[in-house]
């Protein structure tokens, strides 16, 4: 008889500021491990293998990589096309040394994602535990049942850190900018061990000691010393007020850290001060637009949890993630809004959204379900409808969509990438069978729709419509056209007016000696010159001064505005 009334109130109880509320054993039931790795291998596998490397930061990275490890380029000073780049070294090295370890076995371009992919699963593993520590400490337990059979505090912890799992899996600025190349990863890597190490202090004295010592240098060398020495000194202040004596203890090591990460910097020569906070009401209104999707859903449960808990701000499952966070966004905006500065706010969001789980009422709760289920199936249909108008024409319009937008696109189609469709939405519509047919109970609830939906929308993404974003997302296309005309391979290529990114995709997919210098073509060496000009309504002349005959005209199908030519030296005209 007094079971019901019970559960009604455990269900809707009102959270006191004082302690987190009643968490009853069966809602810290274990999320099941095959399931959870399930998750997180068909989000991480996806977007590493199959696809080239795409336009900017991820075919640029890559190319720096190859140069270091085929000996084109100065391990210390990066070049494409015999100019320097800048580039975090260490990112970079690890990458270089992939290709050095794994070459012989396997591609360069799989080598360089194998190691970066095993960057993403420190991050995921660090999440999981930071968040299990963090649980556990007395400030973040659940209040006492006035009749017992509240949750263990183990298995309280392991629920939060599976929903923290969970909010990392289903952040969307994550999916893409976490399967590309670029020193971020490393960072993202070392942001994440550095909360682990900080959080498991109390309990893992001489690991999280090692952890920390290694932490806080790996970021300054990857790029980011400055947010290094920010939240190294955050951290250090919190530790210091801790109840905690194992974590008052490693204040010392992380001071060992930051200077470790100072060393690091000088000796890199990396102290350039990189902020310059000029932003307008416009520019400040894109940024707070990009942080609404870029963050969902971490940010909304993150500021719900800053709110319930906030009682707990100087606790450390509050504080040391929220500030972490802030930091990373702090750095994202003096940087102009950049958005892989950004991703390093992700882990702490995702540690706070899960202390947010256990304060969700039903209504709540079945809010994010409902709007996960219609938001995330609708996307899935719109792929399959998409894809299917890729592959027979039909409905016509959608098709011609197609070819407007990717001009001289030809669809391809696979067996495997339709099995693995077609797997991946059973699994989905299977998941949404089993969060609506039944009662639910465990914390972890709420995130399994997000999570699952962003993982069903990305596997959909690197199958079905892989080619299609193969084709407009790197420059293939236009390094398939040219290749015919850029002599033989060990020949000089003169460049001008490329991007980076064209001159490290040139690299990468026609493999020559390229020199991006202003005197390349006037020194005789180079038997071909390409020449890039942008702006609508600029046309490439017919011919260069020296010579120098234009012999092909390529735009890239989905920029309309740049023009590459590429030219060859007519005979006897030197």
């Amino acid at each position: 008889m007094l079971a019901e009334p019970l559960d009604h109130l455990i269900d809707n109880a009102v959270v006191t500021v004082t302690a987190a509320p009643w968490v009853t054993r069966k809602e810290v039931a274990r999320l099941p491990r095959l399931a959870l790795w399930a998750f997180c291998l068909t989000w991480l596998v996806p977007g590493l293998v199959g696809r080239d490397p795409w336009r900017h930061l991820d075919v640029t990275s890559f190319a720096i990589m190859s140069a270091m490890a085929e000996g084109r380029s100065s391990w210390w000073q990066p070049v494409i096309g015999g100019l320097p780049v800048e580039a975090g070294l260490l990112p970079h090295w690890l990458g270089a040394g992939a290709i050095l370890l794994l070459g012989d076995v396997l591609s360069p371009l799989l080598a360089v994602r194998l190691a970066f992919g095993c960057l993403l699963g420190i991050t995921m593993a660090a999440v999981w535990y930071a968040t299990f520590h963090l649980a556990r400490t007395e400030a973040a337990q659940p209040a006492a049942l006035p009749f017992g059979g509240e949750a263990e505090p183990v298995d309280y912890a392991r629920a939060l850190a599976d929903g923290a799992l969970l909010a990392l899996l289903a952040t969307l600025g994550l999916l893409q900018l976490g399967h590309e190349i670029s020193e971020e990863l490393l960072q993202l890597a070392a942001v994440t061990a550095y909360l682990w190490s900080t959080a498991a202090a109390p309990w893992r004295g001489v690991s999280a000691r090692v952890v920390m010592v290694i932490s806080l240098p790996v970021l300054a060398a990857s790029g980011a010393p400055w947010l290094a020495v920010s939240v190294g000194l955050v951290g250090a202040l919190i530790c210091s007020r801790s109840s905690y004596p194992g974590a008052r203890n490693l204040v010392p090591w992380v001071f060992c850290s930051l200077g470790a990460a100072a060393a690091v910097t000088s000796a890199l020569s990396a102290w350039s001060w990189p902020y310059a906070l000029q932003l307008s009401w416009r520019e400040l209104g894109l940024i707070l637009r990009q942080w609404s999707w870029f963050l969902w859903p971490a940010w909304p449960l993150a500021l719900w949890t800053v709110w319930r808990w906030r009682a707990h701000w100087s606790s450390r499952h509050v504080a040391l993630p929220q500030a972490v966070a802030l930091c990373a966004i702090a750095s994202s905006v003096l940087l102009g809004g950049d958005d892989r500065t950004l991703m390093l706010a992700v882990p702490g969001l995702a540690i706070l959204a899960a202390f947010a789980l256990p304060t969700f009422r039903r209504q709540a709760s079945a809010a994010i379900d409902w709007f996960s289920i219609f938001f995330f199936s609708a996307s899935a249909l719109f792929v399959w409808f998409m894809y299917g108008a890729m592959q027979t024409g039909w409905p016509a319009k959608p098709a011609a969509n197609v070819v407007k937008l990717a001009p001289g696109f030809e669809p391809q189609f696979s067996v495997v990438a339709l099995a693995l469709g077609m797997a991946g939405t059973a699994a989905w519509v299977a998941l949404v069978r089993w969060r609506t047919a039944r009662r639910v109970h465990p914390l972890w609830k709420s995130l399994v729709l997000p999570a699952g939906g962003v993982v069903l929308c990305w596997l959909l993404l690197m199958t079905l419509w892989l080619p299609l974003l193969d084709y407009a997302r790197s420059y293939r296309p236009v390094v398939t056209k040219l290749l015919p005309h850029l002599g033989a391979p060990n020949g000089c290529v003169a460049v001008t007016g490329a991007a980076t990114s064209l001159l490290a995709s040139l690299e990468v997919l026609a493999p020559r000696r390229y020199d991006a210098s202003p005197q390349a073509a006037d020194q005789g060496g180079c038997t071909a010159w390409i020449h890039v000009v942008k702006g609508e309504g600029t046309g490439l002349p017919d011919t260069l001064p020296g010579g120098w005959e234009l012999k092909a005209r390529v735009v890239r199908p989905t920029d309309r505005d740049e023009q590459v030519g590429v030219y060859r030296q007519q005979p006897g005209a030197r």
